[in-house]
């Protein structure tokens, strides 16, 4: 059996709906349960998700409010005319891109018409409905779970993963070791995945921010999986092994030693072009296959260039560590 988890919505929903017929019952209103409903509409995962939920549903209702005023006033309270008032109903939400507040506009529009007489008392009783409904989806949902351990053990688990590529690669250029699976590579892409969609999240949780700094990270981090990604072919093929790739194994382990969220890509970018400058200076490939080699091994400096000019584009994270 699949073991149940009651998650920060499920238990907001249920608090919000509890609160929300709660109030409604002690001011007595009319189809007080329907609180309940429109309060369960609006609860979303977001902050930024749940003003938006209510804004479509406030707009959509009070749309539907007019629409139901003026076609079941004007032509009765029937079948007929609720199916012909929703037929000009949707396209109008559609096109004032509040459509997803149909269902929350359809509870009120529903009351209006089993009422089938329309006073200010009614009015003044779906407004309540509205407020209180909305009003409590809001409030509770202002309380979002601190997303922001897990984001840096997101960042911890990134890093050890990368040091780990490196450090293969590095085995590889110093000894020729082929035993590496590439698991890290899945690993990563699967992180990756998870953490950018939780640091939308927590961007999401706060209304006037577009973006943070742990998404701005992780989307840097992908940048870089990209290039790794690339450049391992470059390497992982090479027709011989020759003295250069001893040179960039020693820069790629001093690389994963150093893999951290700071940002110390500078001084590696300049560690790069001192191991560009010696490999400039090595004796010249006396063989097809060592030229093919030493190309491609140079093919692979650049790349890592462009992996850590990515990184130095960003300013680092608070937590940096050394």
């Amino acid at each position: 059996m699949k073991r149940y988890k009651i998650g920060y919505r499920t238990i907001k929903t249920a608090v919000g709906a509890t609160i929300a017929i709660a109030i409604a019952s002690y001011f007595n209103l009319e189809f007080a349960s329907s609180a309940a409903i429109l309060t369960i509409l609006c609860i979303q995962t977001t902050k930024k998700k749940s003003v938006h939920a209510v804004y479509t549903r406030l707009i959509a209702s009070l749309t539907g409010m007019a629409f139901a005023y003026i076609l079941f006033e004007t032509f009765g309270y029937n079948p007929f005319v609720l199916g012909i008032m929703i037929l000009i109903f949707i396209p109008t939400i559609v096109s004032i891109n509040v459509s997803a507040g149909f269902i929350s506009s359809v509870v009120i529009i529903m009351h209006l018409y089993s009422e089938a007489n329309f006073t200010i008392e009614l009015l003044l009783n779906e407004i309540s409905l509205m407020a209180i409904g909305f009003g409590t989806a809001l409030a509770v949902n202002m309380y979002m779970g601190d997303y922001q351990k897990e984001l840096e053990r997101y960042i911890d688990e990134l890093e050890a993963i990368y040091r780990s590529i490196f450090r293969e690669i590095a085995k590889y250029l110093r000894n020729g070791d082929t035993s590496w699976d590439g698991r890290e590579l899945i690993e990563a892409e699967e992180l990756l995945n998870r953490a950018k969609s939780l640091a939308f999240k927590d961007v999401e949780n706060h209304l006037t921010r577009k973006q943070n700094e742990f998404y701005l990270y992780f989307d840097m981090r992908e940048k870089q999986f990209e290039i790794i990604e690339r450049v391992l072919p470059k390497i992982t093929t090479l027709p011989v092994m020759v003295q250069q790739a001893e040179l960039v194994g020693d820069f790629m382990e001093d690389l994963a030693e150093n893999v951290h969220s700071g940002n110390t890509a500078k001084t590696f970018r300049e560690k790069l072009e001192i191991v560009k400058k010696e490999f400039a200076n090595m004796p010249l490939p006396e063989t097809h296959e060592k030229f093919l080699a030493m190309a491609s091994l140079y093919q692979f400096i650049e790349q890592m260039d462009e992996y850590l000019m990515i990184k130095q584009t960003f300013k680092g994270m608070n937590k940096a560590k050394g």
